[in-house]
Formats: C-alpha cells, sequence, structure tokens
C-alpha cells in the first residue's frame, strides 16, 4: 500500500511538473526569437532612417512585450518546484545545480530587466544608438537565461565535473568549468534557442500573411517577411545540424534515449532508421512480440548517424537490459545488482561512521567506491524499469523532425517569393505559414518530451531515479496544485492569446 502512495506521489509530481513546464515552453520560444528579430529590425532603422521600419520594430516589440511578461510567471513557478516536489533532488545536487539557476537570476534576467524599461519606454527620450544597444541587451540578456537553464538541465542528462561524498550522501561540484562546457550543455543550448528562433521567425510570417491577406500594412509585412524568412531558414538548418549533434551525443552517453526514438529493440549493424512507424503497445524487453505493426525504414543511416561510421553496431533495448556480452555492453540487470551492492556498503560506512569503526568504515568506503558509479540503479526494482517509454518517446521524435523539415520548406518558399517580388500574389502560402506555426509549438513541445521522458526513470542519468528524488508529502496536496495550475496557467495563456490577438487586430500604429 504505502509503495502505491509514492507511486501516485512521483507521478503527480511529474505531471505537474511536465504541465508547468509545457506552458513555460509556450511563452519561452516566442521571447528567444522575438528579441533578435526586433533587434534586427531597430538596427536596419537606425542604419536607414527609414521610419517604417521604426513603425514595424514598435509593433512586434509590443507582441514580445506581452508575451514576455507572462512567460515569467511561468518559469518562477517552475524553479520552485524544485523545492516543493524535489527536495531530495535539491538536497542531493543543490551544489551543482543551483549555481547555473543563480547565475541566471543574477546576472542574465538582471542584464535582461535593466535594459527592458529602456528599450520599450526610452524611444525618444535617449539615443539611437543607446536605446539600438538596450535592444541587444534585452535580446542577449534573453537568450542568455535560456543558456544557463538548459546547462542546468544538459548536466541531468549527462553529469559531469562534481563527485558524491559518501559522508553527506550529496553530489558536490568539482569543476563549473566541465558542467557548463559539457557536450550536453551546449547541444542543449543550440538545439533549443534555434528551435525558439524559428518559431518566432513563423510567428512574424504568420502574422504579416495575414495583414497581406486583408491587404493592410503592406509593406510592414513583406518586409517582416523578409526578415524573419531569412532569420528562419538559418534557424532551421542550425536546428537540424544542432539535432543531428543531440542524437550523436545520445549515442554515447544516452544509448537508452536514443533505442527509444528509433523504436530499435535489438542492436544491430548497418542499423536502419524507421522514417515513420505504428509501434506495437505490447512489446516488452526480452520478449517475442515484434517491435512495430508497421515501419518504413532508411537502410544503414542510424548507425552512421549515431556513430559517424557506416555499418557500425547500434545497441538496442534488449542489449542495454540484458547486457550484450560480444559488444561489450553491461546491461541494466548487472548495474542494478552492483547498485544494491554500492547502496549496502554505503550504509555500512555510515554505520560504521557512527560507531566510530574506523577500521570497517574504511573498508565499507573502499568496496562503495568500486560500485558507485552504479548507485543510482541499486534503486531500481527491476531491469525493465530502466526503459522509458517507448512509443511516447518515439512518436514525439517524429513528429519533432517531420515539422523540423517542412519548416526548412516553407522558409525557403516565402524566401523565395519574397525575392520574387510576387509574395503578394501567393495566397496560397499564407495558410501554410500559420499552420506550420501552430506545428511548430507541437514539435517544440515534442522535442522536450523526447529529452525528458526518454531519460526516465532518471532525474539524473544513471545516478538518481525520479522516484528517490521526490519530496515526501501527500500525494493529494501535489495533486490539489496540479489543478490550481492548471487553471492558472490555462487562464493565462487564454488571456495572452485575447490580448495579442487583439493587437494583432489593431496593427502597427504611426511612429512619433
Amino acid at each position: 500500500m504505502v509503495e502505491q502512495l509514492d507511486l501516485s506521489l512521483v507521478n503527480w509530481a511529474r505531471a505537474q511538473f511536465a504541465l508547468t513546464a509545457m506552458y513555460h515552453w509556450i511563452f519561452v520560444p516566442l521571447t528567444l526569437g522575438l528579441t533578435f528579430l526586433c533587434a534586427f529590425f531597430e538596427t536596419i532603422y537606425v542604419k536607414t532612417g527609414d521610419e517604417e521600419w521604426k513603425r514595424l520594430a514598435k509593433f512586434w516589440m509590443k507582441l514580445f512585450g506581452i508575451n514576455f511578461a507572462i512567460g515569467v510567471a511561468t518559469g518562477i513557478i517552475l524553479e520552485f518546484e524544485f523545492g516543493t516536489n524535489w527536495a531530495n533532488y535539491s538536497w542531493m545536487v543543490g551544489d551543482i545545480f543551483g549555481a547555473p539557476l543563480a547565475i541566471e537570476g543574477i546576472v542574465a534576467f538582471f542584464l535582461e530587466a535593466t535594459f527592458f524599461a529602456v528599450m520599450f519606454f526610452g524611444w525618444n527620450r535617449v539615443s539611437k544608438g543607446f536605446h539600438l544597444l538596450s535592444t541587444w541587451m534585452v535580446a542577449i540578456g534573453s537568450n542568455l537565461s535560456a543558456l544557463w537553464i538548459l546547462v542546468a538541465n544538459g548536466w541531468m542528462q549527462y553529469p559531469t565535473g562534481m563527485a558524491f561524498n559518501p559522508d553527506t550522501a550529496r553530489f558536490e561540484m568539482k569543476s563549473f568549468f566541465d558542467v557548463v562546457f559539457s557536450p550536453y550543455a551546449i547541444s542543449k543550448f543550440t538545439h533549443a534557442t534555434t528551435s525558439g528562433f524559428a518559431l518566432s521567425s513563423l510567428f512574424v510570417i504568420a502574422v504579416s500573411s495575414y495583414y497581406l491577406a486583408k491587404k493592410r500594412h503592406v509593406l510592414m509585412a513583406k518586409r517582416s517577411i523578409a526578415v524573419a524568412a531569412v532569420f528562419g531558414l538559418v534557424s532551421t538548418t542550425m536546428l537540424a545540424l544542432t539535432g543531428d549533434e543531440a542524437a550523436y551525443i545520445d549515442a554515447k552517453h544516452q544509448p537508452m534515449k536514443l533505442a527509444a526514438m528509433e523504436g530499435l529493440w535489438d542492436g544491430t549493424t548497418d542499423a536502419p532508421i524507421v522514417a515513420f512507424g505504428l509501434v506495437n503497445a505490447m512489446k516488452e524487453p526480452g520478449d517475442a512480440h515484434e517491435p512495430f505493426v508497421f515501419k518504413f525504414e532508411i537502410p544503414g543511416l542510424l548507425s552512421l548517424l549515431a556513430n559517424r561510421e557506416p555499418g557500425s553496431f547500434v545497441p538496442g533495448i534488449n542489449d542495454l537490459v540484458f547486457g550484450n556480452k560480444e559488444q561489450g555492453i553491461m546491461g541494466a540487470r548487472e548495474k542494478i545488482e552492483r547498485g544494491r551492492q554500492a547502496v549496502k556498503f554505503l550504509a555500512e560506512y555510515k554505520e560504521a561512521k557512527r560507531a566510530g569503526d574506523e577500521a570497517r568504515a574504511s573498508e565499507a568506503l573502499a568496496r562503495f567506491k568500486e560500485h558507485q558509479d552504479y548507485l543510482g540503479y541499486g534503486h531500481l526494482k527491476e531491469a525493465k524499469d530502466a526503459v522509458p517509454p517507448v512509443a511516447t518517446t518515439f512518436y514525439s521524435f517524429h513528429i519533432m523532425a517531420a515539422v523540423g523539415t517542412g519548416m526548412i520548406l516553407i522558409f525557403l518558399l516565402y524566401l523565395l517569393f519574397t525575392i520574387r517580388g510576387t509574395i503578394e500574389q501567393t495566397g496560397w502560402l499564407y495558410p501554410l505559414g500559420v499552420i506550420f506555426f501552430f506545428l511548430a509549438f507541437v514539435a517544440g513541445e515534442a522535442g522536450w518530451v523526447v529529452a525528458e521522458v526518454g531519460r526516465q526513470p532518471w532525474a539524473i542519468q544513471d545516478l538518481l531515479p525520479v522516484h528517490v528524488a521526490r519530496t515526501d508529502i501527500a500525494a493529494s496536496n501535489v495533486k490539489l496544485t496540479f489543478f490550481m495550475f492548471l487553471i492558472t496557467f490555462t487562464v493565462l495563456l487564454i488571456a495572452e492569446v485575447k490580448i495579442m490577438l487583439k493587437q494583432i487586430q489593431i496593427g502597427p500604429k504611426e511612429v512619433n
């Protein structure tokens, strides 16, 4: 009965955090990209002196400001949830995880907030150069905020630059440089920010397409599309490249996530990529069920992308659960046994220390260090618990990849017709721009599902399972706040959409 209560608590805590994070990511991408687009527009205004560029810069800044104000609220709540729902996590890794979040608040958010007021209220009150500098500082500050948050998330995916202290049962930072410049931190930042740039570009294109369809603010719309199409095309190209790099890093450090992304159950050489397919929901580790009801594959491509080596071996879920001696892969089953030894010897060490038995403590500590790399596995019940939800991870990854590919095409089409000077006569393209703006939101959320659900059952990869990271509170408390947040965030989202639509309907005002 106790286990059921614990499971209920973990699931509701997961659901609440996922709810907050997914609502937050509705607002964040627009913030990341719109700031740079506003900076581009204002830079062109300062360089040319053309008042129309000032007019459209002020218009897009207004929409950015509406989004920014509401996005801050969800971000603050998200950080508080680490303390309310994940107290064990905060205790065990606070020395490491807290550092980038503190820097985000002290440096990045302070930089952003300092110049925010000048950007919005400094028109005609400060020089053109200083106002432009303020706009760029807000853009840089917004993305620096994302940097430190994504550094923290990257460390959860690939814990580095730290050591476990058996006396305090905490992970302590040993190298801030290793934490900040880990491959996962860099990959997370570049991939997440470029996805925000692409979505923001589609937002500008969608609104501008509406104006062209209504034959309103035509010059502003055409100029906005020209800049947004270039920015979006560059961003989606980088998005594809950083996504490929992220999968390559997953192959080295999170092979279980990669296997789930591709629905690969049995490792193989010359592994194919599944372009699309229907996952068999009955499939479990070690059984005889087929992984897919149907699928369409591209032969050999997964081996090339995962290892940068044609024909190479890519481990599947079964290899990672049960082990593969031929390929030198230790399975989760063996890791669990070693992890349980680590938990046992850690307990013996603490008991000996309390009793003042230094000889026994020294021996237990030495035995613990032999197995400490598998400490997290000692809290798993079965080897299959190391497998994330395969169907959710698979579909989310393929939705993200498919929409990302389509976005490249959309930006190319808008840019092509803008260069030809026929964008006003290309009305059939406008609905596609609007549709892909909403699809970009879906792709962004799907990307985070891949990153976080694909990492399960780990709060910190291989070191701390989610059910151990939780706060020991009643599940009913978390359930109550879940629905409170659901209502609050939904009201905020509806309010933002209504305000945005009203401002879009009004359109840009004359400059002054």
